[in-house]
């Protein structure tokens, strides 16, 4: 109960402070719009030299994109903002300011920034893949919806471990900035799935950092690909990123000396 409470608090909080700022709206419905107009015009380019890419038809790939939307707006309304912070407080000091209250540390720096305009991406990502479920001549069941929803959550928690690992970095190294760059770099390909890709990139995308089972998997329960072993083996990773990631935030946490170093 704790958890809402405190994340109800922080998203008031931070919706007011974005409601200051209205035209950003304007701004970001024009980067999306901008983004998706691209994006299909290059889905188009693609399919009129193939009717098929690696095996997966045009309204497949337009489930694809818009899981890439969907997943990409969440990534920048909820994960980035906050990371971004976290970076900021160890390298200037003031990360104090969060180990000091009574709560649990890794979930108050989780919670504390939501840029609420970045939903847009979220809503435009959402109406393209009910666009592209419509186009599908498959009938999506109960089963599928189940599966894609569990795969979508399992696929968040893989992305916040990752930036969450990667960010508790700035322990040790100043820079954190470059390591977040290749990630948003290598989260740009996964607008496409992953098995069109060559092994050894394949294999980056899906262990290395999880790209795979945020767009990829997702997107192969709407179209029925979707094993179970599939989504087992997406349970089991979340599971020891979530572990690992919450290990490697308390060892980060040793190294941090606060301002009054």
């Amino acid at each position: 109960m704790n958890f809402f409470r405190l994340l109800g608090t922080y998203l008031r909080v931070g919706v007011l402070n974005e409601l200051q700022y209205r035209v950003n709206f304007f701004v970001q419905v024009f980067q999306s719009l901008l983004a998706l107009g691209t994006g299909l015009i290059v889905l188009a380019l693609v399919f009129s030299f193939t009717p098929t890419l690696g095996g997966w038809r045009q309204p497949e790939l337009l489930v694809v994109m818009g899981v890439h939307i969907l997943v990409g707006g969440f990534i920048r309304t909820f994960i980035q903002p906050n990371m971004e912070r976290l970076m900021n407080d160890v390298q200037q000091g003031t990360l104090d300011y969060a180990l000091t209250k009574p709560q649990d540390s890794q979930l108050l720096i989780s919670v504390r920034e939501t840029r609420i305009w970045q939903l847009v991406d979220v809503a435009t990502g959402a109406i393209i893949l009910i666009v592209a479920v419509a186009q599908l001549k498959e009938s999506i069941g109960w089963a599928e919806g189940l599966g894609f929803a569990t795969a979508l959550l399992l696929g968040g928690l893989m992305v916040y471990c990752f930036w969450l690992m990667l960010t508790t970095c700035a322990f040790w190294v100043v820079r954190v900035e470059n390591m977040l760059e290749i990630f948003q770099s290598m989260y740009a390909a996964g607008r496409w799935p992953v098995g069109i890709y060559p092994d050894w990139l394949r294999l980056g995308l899906t262990f290395l950092v999880p790209i795979a089972f945020a767009v990829t998997v997702p997107a192969e329960a709407l179209t029925q690909r979707l094993t179970p072993q599939t989504l087992l083996g997406a349970a089991a990773l979340t599971a020891l990123l979530l572990v690992f990631s919450r290990w490697w935030w308390r060892f980060g946490l040793r190294r941090y000396s606060g301002a009054s170093a």
